[in-house]
């Protein structure tokens, strides 16, 4: 496997954990201090907190989700490229 393949992969991983958690917010009676919430709200509040603080929640909804996952495709498209480019 290369390292081009391998960080394709950890970016589309890391793209799906947002979506569950995305959908998760969706119900209400999640309880996000017991596993396995908790370590999905962790590694997804990494990307997404940065993203929350530059764009507050407008009428309740909260649209930084939309903006951290299109960010986060052009980062995976830059990198995944360079490395196909270096050949790695």
């Amino acid at each position: 496997m290369s390292i081009a393949a391998l960080v394709n992969d950890i970016f589309n991983i890391y793209f799906w954990l947002i979506i569950v958690r995305i959908f998760l917010t969706w119900i209400p009676s999640i309880d996000w201090y017991v596993q396995p919430f908790r370590s999905l709200a962790l590694i997804s509040d990494v990307i997404l907190e940065p993203f929350r603080r530059i764009i507050p929640p407008m009428g309740g909804l909260d649209f930084s989700p939309i903006i951290a996952l299109l960010f986060l495709q052009l980062l995976q498209f830059a990198f995944v490229r360079m490395l196909v480019i270096l050949g790695l």
